[in-house]
């Protein structure tokens, strides 16, 4: 095996055993939170959607990835290209979403109660299940390229005349237009959530702000407070906006680097490095979720307990 391969190989597997017994964990807790309490909370309900969705994106992603590297297991013909990358794509686009999801919901759980800002909230809460379903069907029907386009790696210099090159796969489209248009529409899939999620995040800054400033006076008054729910949720949420917006910036850059190319990449390093960045987000998410809520972290080292016990 060539050290690039290997490289490749061992990046993803790092992904793959940090972001699926991660993401396992969550949806464990939240599952085992659910049946002790009888019900989860809109905030809870969505990032267990959305861990699910991570959990999705490391596994198909980054495992396969890993076994068709070594020569373990190789899913990707015609058929495994066309699956995987339609799920990889839904999967990641579902992980976006359900983020600014959450931090909208969180900006709209530090609004006044008896606000305009709170009724919304609470209609989000009742209608959680529709917004779920809207979200798949969009990107469902956003993510349709790859199940028309997408190949399996060989040597035929007219499959790659306006093809994207990612390893295993190649997405052969019939013109450079549809290639742009196509690019085009998961750049734009991409950016409007994370303009609305980075505005979300600066309410909620600014929610954060006037909390340590409130804080400090009852501090200074004798009286001490700890830090509320609605503070760590803000903090969590902020974080993994942080998070998505640093790791997606990098990915799109590359993706629109890959669209202004003319010719097919002769090597798959840019893709590569789309899908690892990408799929960090969903590694290191759920590492955040724990640490910053209790009630998870607390199932999570039950669950753990268990485990080990002998």
């Amino acid at each position: 095996m060539n050290p690039d391969a290997l490289t490749r190989g061992l990046l993803f597997l790092s992904l793959a055993v940090t972001g699926v017994p991660g993401n396992t964990i969550v949806i464990c807790a939240f599952l085992s939170l659910a049946y002790h309490e009888g019900r989860l909370s809109p905030a809870d309900a969505i990032v267990l959607h959305l861990a699910s969705a991570n959990l999705v994106v490391v596994a198909v992603r980054c495992l396969l990835e890993v076994l068709a590297t070594f020569s373990v297991y190789n899913v990707f013909d015609d058929t495994g290209c066309k699956a995987v990358i339609f799920i990889y794509r839904t999967s990641r686009s579902l992980s976006i979403w359900l983020t600014f999801v959450l931090s909208a919901y969180q900006c709209l759980s530090v609004a006044p109660p008896g606000s305009r800002w709170a009724g919304v909230r609470v209609l989000v809460g009742q209608y959680l299940g529709v917004i779920f379903l809207a979200l798949w069907l969009i990107n469902t029907s956003m993510s349709v390229a790859p199940l028309l386009f997408a190949v399996g790696a060989r040597n035929d210099s007219k499959l790659t005349q306006n093809a994207i090159n990612v390893e295993f796969c190649f997405l052969s489209f019939p013109s450079r237009l549809s290639r742009d248009a196509n690019g085009a529409a998961q750049v734009g899939r991409d950016v409007v959530p994370m303009a609305l999620m980075a505005t979300a995040s600066l309410v909620l800054l600014v929610f954060l702000y006037r909390h340590s400033r409130r804080a400090e006076a009852l501090r200074s008054g004798g009286a001490r407070q700890g830090p509320s729910a609605e503070r760590r949720a803000a903090v969590t949420v902020v974080t993994l906006v942080t998070l998505y917006v640093l790791f997606y910036g990098v990915d799109n850059g590359l993706w629109v680097y890959t669209l202004t190319v003319p010719q097919t990449l002769g090597s798959s390093l840019i893709s590569d490095l789309r899908i690892f960045f990408s799929s960090l987000y969903a590694a290191v998410s759920p590492l955040v979720i724990i640490v910053s809520n209790k009630k998870v972290s607390q199932r999570a080292k039950d669950a753990l307990g268990r485990c080990s016990a002998p």
